[in-house]
């Protein structure tokens, strides 16, 4: 960056002392052609327009530019390299959090069923408790026994979604102890 700010400050130095010459050169023309005598040309002190040439700083600052270049053609494939590993473990990532709203919205849906047949088996229950004073009716017991069956099977299922996720966090560990032995 500090080489294009230094090159553009010597072209616009070129370009003054190329407009100061070209005024007066046209001062000059103005006044000879109103003096036919010619007067000696004013010759202003030349500037070197660049500096003496380095050869060997020159062939150092390549060489650092081509370090320089395999410098950054490393870093770009490093960059590249990370990109491609976090595209991987964002999908990998991505897919865990699938399965875990799956599993969230599985154990909902059991804790939901639960307490839906844990209400039925209290009502079923107060209801024998009513009838104990008296003679217990069939269909009451029947009821009861049925409520307190989907309790069961509510709490069945519920562990049943609990052993399938321990499963689920226990296979990759599984696997990963397979490809070490």
């Amino acid at each position: 960056m500090s080489d294009l700010a230094e090159l553009e400050r010597r072209i616009t130095a070129a370009l003054a002392r190329i407009g100061t010459g070209l005024d007066r050169l046209a001062s000059q023309t103005a006044v000879q052609a109103q003096d036919p005598e010619p007067a000696p040309p004013e010759v202003a002190p030349v500037e070197p327009a660049t500096p003496a040439v380095d050869t060997a700083e020159i062939s150092r600052l390549q060489e650092a530019l081509e370090a320089e270049r395999g410098t950054n053609a490393q870093l770009t494939e490093r960059l590249r390299a990370i990109k491609e590993r976090d595209g991987k473990q964002e999908a990998v990532l991505e897919a865990r959090i699938e399965q875990l709203t799956r599993q969230l919205d599985v154990q909902g849906l059991e804790i939901h069923r639960m307490r839906k047949s844990t209400i039925q088996l209290r009502e079923a229950l107060r209801g024998l408790r009513e009838q104990q004073e008296g003679s217990v009716e069939a269909h009451l017991i029947n009821k009861a026994m049925l409520a307190e069956l989907e309790a069961l099977r509510a709490a069945r299922s519920s562990e049943a979604a609990e052993l399938d996720e321990i499963l689920a966090e226990l296979a990759p560990i599984l696997a990963e102890e397979k490809t070490d032995a």
